[in-house]
């Protein structure tokens, strides 16, 4: 399928796009349009890549404001963990099916997830037209037996062939879940099959201290000691970290993944020490973290409150500029997941979105990604490509009446009956 995007603005240019199957093949005006199968107006549209969400649990849309002003611990053994026990493939489906609906709907192509029932994910992946990297959960706080059965379900998945838009990553939850025996198998696990390991890392105080007290050192530092930290580690949040830590994330090449939402949410921290990160050539992405702790999935709010924040924290309005912002959601992520996506030029995979100008938040248009980011939300998005493919055209997806009714009616009956 040819697909051409007429007369859009992309880089302060108006340009002509060229997409041949699932790539950018051509940017620059287009005289001959007999041969092309969709055209699509940018007049008043510009063209960006679309963003790629670093950590999320994307089925817990249907937590969404069920367990909301609690703290991370009560949140997790009260509200949370209690019913993800009831969870099935059906319900996990449809609150995938949602959250990839709302990641179209605010220009999403690709997330990183950390949830149950994999299989189910999968087929919402799928169906939707996105892209992810879904993550096998491993935890043991319920005993060896959790551990061996979680094992068994990786190395299951690991052999199914999937959907060439989807990767398989492994998911140790926390070193507060999960014990040096499995971290260390997941290691193993990742690095044999040339894959992700994804895992929370000192996310809270409480989670640090815990862990001075029961390993000696801090979360970072316990990964290292054990042969865990690495280039295909992917540590979500890292809101309390020491100077040594970033020492150790550095020499290691991890990847960080900053939530912001989230953090600030469950208040647990908001110091995110961006600037020595970067000074330490850490790659950093950003994301949202799932429903329940975020409540949406929108990564023009993360970017925004990325920004914001980090001008407070390090007390520098010049901290974390657009341009870098906008990079944590797309280039650098891109760079994290080893796709070629995060810019759109030829030869790279064609996920694209067109942004509405005509709207009172992006007028006048000073400086596109200064509107994005400050004045508007993922509302600006109208159109999205992935993979090649229009999944969402004028702000409507196929399906998404149905999707919004069969999620809701699953929250129900998760919670109420």
């Amino acid at each position: 399928m040819k697909l051409l995007i007429k007369d859009v603005l992309l880089k302060n240019v108006v340009t002509d796009i060229l997409v041949e199957g699932n790539k950018v093949s051509h940017i620059g005006e287009i005289e001959d349009t007999n041969s092309i199968d969709k055209i699509i107006d940018g007049h008043r549209k510009a063209a960006i890549p679309t963003f790629i969400n670093g950590h999320t649990h994307s089925a817990m849309t249907l937590f969404r404001g069920y367990a909301d002003d609690m703290s991370l611990e009560h949140w997790l053994q009260e509200k949370i963990w209690p019913n993800e026990a009831n969870l099935t493939d059906e319900f996990v489906y449809w609150g995938s099916r949602l959250a990839c609906l709302e990641m179209i709907k605010s220009g999403t192509t690709l997330f990183h997830d950390m949830y149950w029932h994999i299989p189910a994910t999968v087929q919402a992946v799928e169906d939707s037209g996105i892209r992810a990297v879904l993550s096998t959960v491993l935890m043991n706080t319920a005993g060896k037996k959790q551990g061996e059965a979680l094992k068994a379900e990786a190395q299951h998945m690991i052999r199914q062939k999937l959907n060439s838009r989807i990767r398989l990553s492994i998911a140790p939850h926390a070193i507060y879940t999960v014990d040096a025996e499995l971290l260390q198998w997941a290691k193993s696990f990742a690095d044999a099959h040339n894959i992700l390991l994804h895992i929370h890392l000192s996310e809270t105080k409480t989670e640090v201290e815990n862990s001075k007290k029961n390993f000696g050192y801090t979360p970072v530092e316990y990964l290292h000691s054990l042969g865990v930290l690495g280039a295909n580690t992917v540590a979500a949040h890292c809101v309390w970290l020491t100077d040594r830590d970033i020492e150790l994330l550095s020499a290691a090449r991890a990847k960080v993944i900053y939530n912001p939402n989230s953090n600030l949410k469950l208040a647990s921290g908001f110091n995110f020490r961006y600037k020595d990160l970067k000074k330490a050539d850490v790659l950093i992405g950003l994301g949202t973290d799932g429903c329940s702790s975020s409540n949406n999935l929108d990564m023009v709010e993360a970017m925004k409150m990325a920004s914001l924040l980090s001008k407070v924290v390090h007390d520098d309005p010049t901290a974390m500029p657009v341009k870098e912002t906008f990079d944590l959601a797309t280039k650098n992520s891109a760079e994290i997941f080893n796709l070629p996506l995060g810019e759109i030029k030829e030869g790279n995979l064609a996920d694209i979105c067109l942004v509405d100008l005509q709207r009172p938040d992006m007028t006048p248009c000073h400086h596109l990604l200064s509107n994005i980011i400050y004045s508007s939300n993922g509302s600006c998005i109208d159109t999205v490509i992935c993979d090649g493919q229009i999944i969402m055209e004028n702000r409507k997806v196929k399906d998404e009446e149905l999707i919004l009714e069969k999620a809701s009616e699953s929250a129900m009956k998760l919670f109420y009956e």
